[in-house]
């Protein structure tokens, strides 16, 4: 399905945007499913979405929360996804314990992590082995270099096909993420895109034709929604597109 792609005024109106398309999908997977499962970000673009959320009514012990990826370290270290999304917003919810489905990061060996954490998306969804589930909201961003969750450009995390998770790999540290065939069956994926130094990454993403290996979120092509959600300093060189 073409992505739909909408450039807002500031980065205020990006995150209240992103505020009104997550609440009315987690609404109506619930009224859909009886339940809604989301998987985050991380980075500094989607934090005041998180604090947003934790103001809104909703039927917390209904939302099920993942993450699209994660550093391999502790939840309570600076630059855990996991710690920054309980800080910002799960501290803040009456959101039962269970309903919070982090990815390991505590064995010595991170494709061990890896692989356990696809079992346990396994055992949540009832998926057989080679089936991969169906998430309700996945949650992404980019890096200047083009990168998406943590499957960044020439890495061998690209290329896997048959396994729901996988270990990436930053600079040589070992991150855990979705691949890209998970990513692509969720119901609805939404890319929060911020800020001037993204231009370029962009550019070449929604090239017709561009190098997928280099610029991976190319690589994200959802069978049903895929929505950009840019503001004017990222979106600036598509506006005249989208209008």
């Amino acid at each position: 399905m073409k992505p739909s792609v909408e450039v807002l005024p500031d980065k205020a109106a990006l995150i209240e945007r992103s505020l009104v398309v997550v609440v009315e999908r987690l609404e109506s997977a619930i009224a859909a499913r009886g339940q809604c499962t989301i998987a985050l970000s991380g980075g500094g673009t989607p934090r005041p979405l998180y604090e947003a959320l934790a103001q809104q009514p909703l039927p917390w012990d209904k939302v099920h929360v993942f993450w699209g990826d994660e550093r391999y370290v502790p939840a309570d270290h600076p630059d855990s996804n996991e710690g920054m999304a309980r800080q910002a917003w799960l501290d803040h919810v009456p959101l039962p314990p269970e309903n919070i489905h982090p990815m390991p990061t505590d064995e010595a060996d991170p494709a061990v992590a890896a692989a356990k954490h696809a079992a346990q998306l396994q055992d949540f969804f009832g998926t057989a082995p080679g089936e991969f589930p169906q998430f309700d909201v996945i949650l992404l961003g980019i890096g200047d270099d083009g990168h998406t969750a943590s499957l960044f450009p020439h890495t061998q995390a690209l290329q896997v096909c048959d396994r729901l998770v996988t270990v990436g790999n930053k600079d040589g540290q070992p991150r855990i993420t979705f691949t890209v065939p998970l990513l692509n069956c969720a119901r609805s994926v939404v890319f929060m895109v911020a800020g001037a130094s993204k231009q370029a990454a962009l550019d070449h993403i929604f090239a017709p034709t561009d190098d997928d290996n280099l610029y991976p979120a190319r690589l994200v092509r959802p069978q049903q929604e895929c929505l950009w959600l840019l503001d004017s300093a990222a979106g600036a060189k598509l506006s005249h597109e989208v209008a």
